[in-house]
């Protein structure tokens, strides 16, 4: 077999192209110390189900619980049914429902942290009220909390419509807070991965938002034990951190600058709970273990690679950057085939996943290249490219 592919490239040309040889940046497997760091990871679709993917979500579980496996084993947290697993993009509530108390039994087993998402999906298509909004969050937080994750409250899009302005947004929260005795993290998912989502806590004005959930964070400090930041603004996150009280975790979501963020300065730093986490697990235990033990110099050199790769991924149309993460998943070897729930895996262009595909390479992510290489070319056959 040739150890060549021909690529296309953005400019419409096809580029022979081969893997670096740069060498596969094994996982350190311990738990770091210096930060929290959670992984949200995607959900294996079935390829074999007779159901139509744009009908009914249909899993492949052994390959979703193995990948969450795989996870644990380089030392991070799995953050569950987040929206890297595609809620709202494929994920129904009943297969998110199952997907959790099944997560729930495989962490017991193996004492492996993680994190769960408590949203609104399951509320019927239409408009809803704040206090449906409500409910619906107090039942998805039964599940989580009886499976034995942290909660992670999601941003709603039921709540966006339902809203009139921040205090809707603050009696919303406030009296399912008021109500919960364990800590939750609140996730403020920003419009890029999510446009749905605009206007959140009652402000398009993205700073005029963060002073509202700074409010809400002070207000309920007793139950909120870190908040999620993923608006892909590093120096709005940076300002935001420090004005948190001190209790209050600063998670970042930031796909961009996430070495830097993590990192931290003289003020503190954000822990990690990132969608980048998932096909970069190995890499960034690798690089959090040098963190422990002080050395921020290589922390930041081994992950600076990276980090073209998810400004890849998370690449505008930032929603569809689940098809990056399953590409990978796939490539790696984590699972044996490329299809995704609701047919997603179409949303990409095969130049895009060229790019990724060199991107990875050059960041160490492969285990196996050849495997990555024989994967890549039946893609390229079925876009017409030969070679």
């Amino acid at each position: 077999m040739s150890a060549t592919l021909m690529l296309p490239t953005w400019d419409g040309e096809l580029q022979a192209w081969t893997p670096s040889g740069r060498p596969h940046v094994p996982a350190s497997g311990r738990t770091p110390t210096s930060r929290t760091a959670y992984a949200a990871v995607h959900v294996v679709a079935d390829p074999l189900s007779p159901v139509d993917p744009v009908q009914r979500a249909a899993l492949d579980w052994d390959a979703t619980m193995a990948f969450r496996h795989h996870i644990w084993a380089c030392g991070l947290g799995v953050a569950e049914a987040m929206d890297t697993a595609q809620r709202g993009m494929g994920l129904d509530w009943p297969t998110t429902r199952d997907l959790i108390v099944r997560t729930g039994a495989e962490a017991a087993a193996v004492g492996g942290a993680w994190c769960a998402g408590v949203g609104t999906d399951q509320l019927p298509p239409g408009p809803a009220t704040v206090d449906d909004v409500v409910a619906a969050w107090r039942d998805q937080l039964a599940v989580v909390s009886a499976a034995g994750a942290m909660p992670v409250i999601m941003a709603s899009r039921s709540l966006v419509a339902a809203a009139r302005g921040p205090d809707d947004y603050h009696r919303a929260y406030g009296k399912l807070l008021a109500e919960t005795e364990s800590p939750v993290l609140l996730h403020w998912l920003g419009e890029p991965f999510d446009p749905a989502l605009a206007s959140y806590w009652g402000h398009r004005d993205v700073p005029d938002a963060a002073r509202e959930l700074l409010a809400l964070c002070r207000d309920h400090e007793r139950v909120v034990a870190g908040v999620k930041v993923s608006v892909l603004d590093a120096e709005l996150e940076v300002g935001f951190r420090r004005e948190l009280p001190t209790t209050v975790a600063c998670y970042t979501g930031d796909d961009f600058s996430f070495p830097e963020l993590i990192a931290g300065d003289t003020t503190g730093h954000s822990d990690a709970l990132l969608g980048i986490f998932d096909p970069i697990a190995t890499v960034a235990s690798a690089a959090l273990d040098l963190l422990d033990a002080g050395d921020v110099a290589s922390f930041r050199a081994l992950l600076e690679p990276t980090v073209p790769l998810s400004r890849e991924i998370f690449r505008a149309p930032t929603p569809h950057y689940k098809v990056g993460v399953v590409f990978l998943g796939y490539l790696c070897g984590h699972q044996r085939h490329f299809r995704m729930v609701g047919g997603l895996e179409s949303a990409r262009s095969i130049v895009h996943l060229a790019a990724v595909l060199r991107l990875a390479d050059a960041a160490g992510l492969f285990p196996d290249p050849e495997r990555a290489m024989a994967r890549m070319r039946p893609l390229l056959a079925a876009a017409g490219i030969d070679g």
